[in-house]
């Protein structure tokens, strides 16, 4: 089996800032990850990506927020879009 796209979606937000969210099924876990989701969504303001959870190759599930990467435990797709979407709405202005 190869990687299966689940979501591939951009959501213009503001003028200057939107949300990228890809999400693909693989058939077997990204090392450092234990589950079968690759996946990297981001938050773009004004050119510059302030927050993005994805769990690339060797680091396994995480996020960053700024410039400070933290670890980020996976439990359910949509926990982590419900965590990712928080986190958006904690970065965007009133």
């Amino acid at each position: 089996m190869k990687a299966q796209w689940l979501l591939s979606e951009r959501h213009q937000l503001t003028a200057d800032s939107f949300a990228e969210l890809r999400v693909w099924r693989v058939p077997q876990p990204v090392r450092g990850s234990s589950h079968d989701l690759k996946y990297a969504l981001a938050y773009v303001v004004a050119g510059a990506c302030v927050l993005r959870y994805d769990n690339e190759a060797g680091n396994g599930d995480h996020r960053h927020i700024g410039g400070v990467e933290t670890a980020y435990t996976f439990t359910t797709p949509a926990k982590l879009m419900a965590d990712f979407w928080n986190d958006v709405d904690q970065w965007r202005p009133e």
